[in-house]
């Protein structure tokens, strides 16, 4: 094989990243895995220097020095400026002949299709949704949280349950037992202890997404504002989906439909027959499932598709990961 018939894919997250090389004909040469890429935080620059490790230690092992084509799906890459920012930056470091950035959400819809086509929708840390068909036309939306008219997301879901439980502590919001599940998780007393380890950073703000959890929980145990909040998240996500397949004009044909990242693939039942029901009543032709493929599966299926590998490539690599 030689090295321009081959693909660097890069699937960077918030938290961590996973790179592969992989060769036209879908074997997987060599992956590796680094921290979390986050560009807002610390520069593109200095982000990219930091995925620059990863990749060398792939590519060492893969024993090349660059490849065909970078095809790099990345968080916080939200509109196409940020995009083309991105591309430009991976470009100067001569990893590969092309690049192209796409937000990482394409990265599992790609994972969980066998063309590229459909919607999928994402719930992790924040909420997010995209669409894509073969001809290259794409939906997508800013999904910077509020400013875009985002809700939902493990964050956001957090900071509802906590808005809820501290309303019925103090006696401005109806009763939930949030109230007492949210602060017992941490081992407090109250809603007051919490608020007040919170606004004093006892407890590091990283770990209010644990609420999550604990929200879905008192959900399952029937507190009608817990399932109150959930059900809006199923409503969000069934929103999002339909809109896309619209701007698609996928809704009046079978069309998949992917739900990825932590919170709608850890198995909710409210939220995931809310989910199914809402698309079933506003998109009947849609084929709903969950996808739990390792993200970078789908980098690497796009950098596939532009190097228009055949149903044995994507085959072999599909096989890879899923033994892996």
């Amino acid at each position: 094989m030689g090295l321009t018939a081959s693909v660097l894919a890069i699937d960077a997250g918030n938290s961590k990243t996973d790179v592969a090389v992989v060769a036209a004909d879908g074997e997987v040469l060599a992956t590796a895995r680094g921290g979390g890429f986050r560009p807002p935080a610390v520069g593109v620059e200095a982000a990219v220097d930091d995925l620059a490790d990863t990749v060398t230690r792939a590519y060492t092992a893969a024993g090349v020095t660059s490849v065909a084509h970078v095809s790099a799906c990345l968080a916080n890459a939200d509109l196409p400026v940020e995009e083309e920012q991105l591309a430009a930056a991976l470009h100067t470091r001569a990893w590969g002949t092309s690049v192209d950035v796409r937000n990482d959400t394409f990265a599992i819809l790609r994972a969980g299709v066998a063309d590229p086509r459909g919607v999928a929708v994402v719930c992790g840390a924040g909420i997010n949704c995209v669409g894509m068909r073969p001809d290259g036309r794409t939906a997508r939306f800013p999904a910077l949280g509020r400013l875009s008219g985002d809700w939902g997301g493990g964050w956001g879901l957090a900071e509802e349950a906590i808005w809820h439980a501290a309303r019925a502590a103090d006696g401005r919001g109806g009763p939930t037992a949030l109230s007492h599940t949210l602060p017992a998780h941490f081992g407090l007393p109250t809603m007051y202890a919490l608020i007040e380890a919170l606004h004093f950073e006892h407890i590091p703000p990283a770990r209010r997404h644990e609420l999550t959890p604990v929200l879905f929980a008192t959900a399952t145990e029937g507190d009608l504002v817990a399932r109150t909040i959930v059900a809006r998240l199923a409503e969000e996500v069934a929103t999002m989906a339909v809109v896309a397949l619209t701007r698609l004009d996928l809704l009046e044909e079978e069309a998949p439909v992917l739900l990825g990242g932590g919170v709608l693939t850890a198995g909710h039942g409210q939220l995931d027959d809310g989910v199914r029901e809402l698309l079933t009543a506003r998109a009947p032709k849609a084929v709903v499932s969950v996808v739990r493929a390792r993200p970078v599966l789908g980098a690497a299926l796009l950098g596939l598709d532009r190097l228009e590998a055949g149903p044995e490539a994507q085959g072999r690599l599909r096989a890879h990961f899923n033994e892996g």
